[in-house]
């Protein structure tokens, strides 16, 4: 596995998205990324109830523990990575969350425009 370079939408060192709920495809606390990560989870959300139903609505219920995976669910206000195909089309949808750009895998920009990125961000001044 090739673990592409932990660096964020600006260039910058990647900061960590959640260590609780840890997330992550490498389960690392950060969007990293490798060339396995066929789903590319490099966006940092921040849950909304509104994504949650989204989501389950589309056949990924993330709020429902599955504690065989140690997952514990997810509720409003904690961060997540997400997928970048799926927050691009709940952006297209109208239900996208809020994300952190500090928290934003570079790699996202090769399926989300920086421009879209930067509407939702919640950590520009």
């Amino acid at each position: 596995m090739e673990i592409d370079a932990s660096l964020n939408v600006f260039g910058e060192v990647l900061e960590s998205c959640s260590d609780n709920p840890v997330t992550g495809f490498l389960r690392d606390g950060c969007c990293n990324t490798s060339d396995t990560d066929i789903g590319s989870h490099t966006v940092c959300i921040e849950v909304t109830t509104d994504f949650l139903e989204y989501s389950r609505f589309k056949g990924n219920d993330l709020s429902t523990p599955m504690l065989e995976f140690n997952f514990p669910g997810l509720r409003p206000g904690d961060r997540w990575c997400l997928c970048a195909q799926r927050w691009l089309e709940a952006y297209q949808q109208g239900m996208a969350p809020k994300i952190h750009l500090i928290r934003t895998h570079q790699k996202a920009l090769e399926i989300i425009p920086i421009e879209v990125l930067k509407m939702y961000a919640v950590d520009l001044n």
